[in-house]
């Protein structure tokens, strides 16, 4: 059983996502859109490190979908740096993929949580 949020898989992808969305976009000239990028970036882990110190199941799950929101909210930033030409296609479809990745994966862990405490 995971005891601590800094074991939690799904919290240590996350936290390489928003570090390497920091490092690829630390030269973007736009800084109201590097801040707000920056921001959802860091809101994806913050908020599954918030629902796992949360006492009760559906504050927890709350803040799993909140993390949820925030990574489709960084994928659309994404898509507008690449639209954009603030980063090279493949540094971008590959944070795309990697958020994705963290989005299916709070995903299972919503429905987990819901099937587990129902």
């Amino acid at each position: 059983m995971i005891e601590r949020f800094e074991d939690f898989i799904v919290w240590k992808k996350a936290m390489r996502l928003a570090v390497e969305i920091y490092k690829n976009l630390k030269d973007c000239k736009d800084f109201g859109f590097r801040d707000q990028i920056q921001r959802a970036g860091v809101s994806v882990p913050s908020n599954i490190a918030e629902g796992f110190e949360r006492q009760y199941n559906k504050e927890k799950i709350q803040f799993y979908y909140i993390a949820k929101g925030s990574c489709g909210e960084l994928r659309t930033q994404l898509y507008l740096a690449k639209e954009l030409n603030y980063q090279k296609d493949d540094i971008v479809n590959d944070l795309i993929s990697k958020s994705n990745e963290v989005s299916a994966m709070l995903y299972k862990l919503i429905v987990s949580r819901k099937e587990k405490f129902a």
